[in-house]
């Protein structure tokens, strides 16, 4: 008899950190929604769940906003051109993609920008960060009467410069950003300015840009190049700009610094090992630069020895590790080893978001629809995977399996990051210890090893790691994933409430 139950819907996931959000804005242009559109398109990498544009207006004396955001792609929510030219008019705007952290993935309320209208007007805020104190904050203006729309601890922002009594919307957002800890890049837009903020540490990246007389800002410089804006400098931790019609027109910046900003930064290592686009330039740096560079330490620190009439195939784990992987060949033909860059898993671009789950095997399909292998690269050869990171395991497995049943002579697999043992409190979605499967084998190799079922497992060293990225007197990196030292305090309600937020919005 045939069931007439329907076939589950999941979302896809290949088992990789998720960067949570991508931001942009721009002041002082006309159609600056489009603008914002197709820099939003260049950060897709940076959250696929939800996107979202707010736009300033002015038509006499009146300033409007405009408002246009949904669950999906930035193609699919804006996939009618006149909601760009017919709804979302205006000269300066803000855009965000969001991957959820704090908050439920499936709420459409929690699709960023947040607007609001307050006693200083109306006013729009997207965040990318996550703040490590929201359990505390959110429960102190609850008790004080604050009625929240939704779950995200970016609107705790808004809710702190509301309630702040300074005069001018500048002085009411250096208050707040005062009380909140973790990580922040933020751009604000109110009646009269683009307002854009980094917290002190300088977690999360935020580049500064021009365009003709325009300022525009954005999390990566992707964004820029795509609609030709030039990139002038990154947005310092710790610094607050405040773009108005004065700096459109004299192009005189005005910026204000946080109190307490520490010696030293402490940027996001992943965003060089995985999260940023390797045509970005984050942190002042080139991604592709630094990034062969890791590939290259990799090479180093973990070779794999080839004989003398043996050619070693060394392959990437598509996308995110193609650089990585010519920086370790690379270096490992300086060391005299006949190793080759060669194309052996093809990744599938075009298989959307959701599929149907099949009875059984469905982790090996979901695999399997995301890569296959070029099996006349790889049998009866000595084989290198070099992949940027291994985060619960289950995926990596799988690949392993597709690879073996190509039948190479031998499987080694290289990871250009140290074990990943720690939550991330700071906008990447690493989940709690128990599902790290570095933290289940207690960060031993041999046990990784053999549950991979790879002839050789090595990881890049924290040391190696530091000395592969650029670092100065005051540039340093936050590596908690790998260490477990966070750099600011992390409230335990905070870390549970986290947690189990992360836990929920994955299928």
């Amino acid at each position: 008899m045939r069931s007439t139950q329907r076939p589950k819907e999941v979302t896809i996931s290949i088992e990789k950190p998720k960067s949570f959000c991508g931001i942009f804005g721009i002041y002082g242009i006309e159609d600056a929604s489009h603008y914002v559109y197709y820099g939003l398109n260049a950060l897709q990498h940076r959250g696929q769940e939800a996107t979202g544009i707010v736009t300033r207006h002015r038509f006499g004396e009146t300033t409007f906003f405009n408002v246009h955001k949904n669950i999906g792609l930035v193609a699919d929510v804006f996939k009618d051109e006149n909601i760009l030219t017919d709804v979302l008019k205006g000269d300066a705007a803000i855009g965000h993609n969001r991957y959820s952290t704090t908050g439920s993935a499936e709420s459409s309320k929690n699709v960023q920008p947040i607007v609001v209208n307050y006693r200083n007007g109306n006013l729009a805020i997207a965040h990318n960060g996550n703040l490590t104190n929201s359990h505390r904050l959110r429960e102190e203006l609850t008790a004080g009467g604050t009625i929240f729309q939704t779950t995200t601890d970016t609107e705790i922002i808004l809710h702190l410069v509301a309630k702040s009594q300074k005069e001018t919307i500048v002085e009411q957002v250096y208050e707040a950003l005062q009380k909140v800890s973790g990580a922040f890049s933020l751009v604000i837009l109110s009646d009269s300015q683009l307002i854009v903020a980094r917290d002190p540490y300088g977690f999360r990246p935020l580049a500064l840009g021009k365009l003709g007389d325009a300022f525009v800002v954005a999390s990566e410089t992707c964004a820029f190049d795509v609609i030709g804006a030039k990139y002038l400098r990154d947005v310092l931790p710790g610094e607050i700009i405040v773009i108005d019609d004065y700096v459109i027109r004299t192009g005189e910046l005005k910026s204000i610094f946080l109190p307490d900003i520490p010696a030293k930064s402490r940027h996001c290592i992943f965003e060089y090992i995985y999260f940023s686009r390797p045509d970005s330039k984050i942190f002042g740096e080139s991604v592709d630069k630094v990034r062969r560079k890791i590939g290259k330490s990799l090479a180093e620190e973990s070779p794999v020895e080839n004989d003398e009439d043996e050619k070693l195939v060394v392959i990437s784990v598509p996308d995110s590790s193609n650089t990585a992987t010519l920086g370790y060949v690379s270096q490992s033909q300086k060391m005299g080893i006949k190793a080759k860059f060669e194309i052996g898993l093809i990744r599938s671009h075009y298989i959307g978001r959701t599929f149907i789950q099949p009875s059984q095997n469905s982790r090996e399909i979901k695999v399997k629809m995301k890569f296959n292998t070029v099996r006349g690269v790889l049998k009866g050869r000595k084989v290198v995977i070099v992949d940027d990171s291994i985060v619960r395991g289950t995926t990596s497995k799988q690949l392993v399996k597709l690879i073996r049943e190509a039948e190479p002579s031998e499987v080694h697999f290289r990871v250009s990051s140290p074990p990943i043992m720690h939550p991330c409190y700071y906008g990447m979605d690493f989940p709690s210890e128990e599902e790290l499967f570095a933290s289940q084998m207690d960060g031993d190799v041999e046990k990784m090893r053999k549950e991979l079922n790879v002839d050789s497992l090595a990881y890049l060293s924290l040391e190696k790691l530091l000395d592969s990225v650029p670092r100065d007197g005051k540039k340093e990196y936050c590596t908690a994933c790998f260490s477990g030292s966070y750099p600011t305090p992390v409230d335990v309600s905070s870390k549970e409430e986290f947690e189990a937020n992360i836990h929920e919005a994955r299928p």
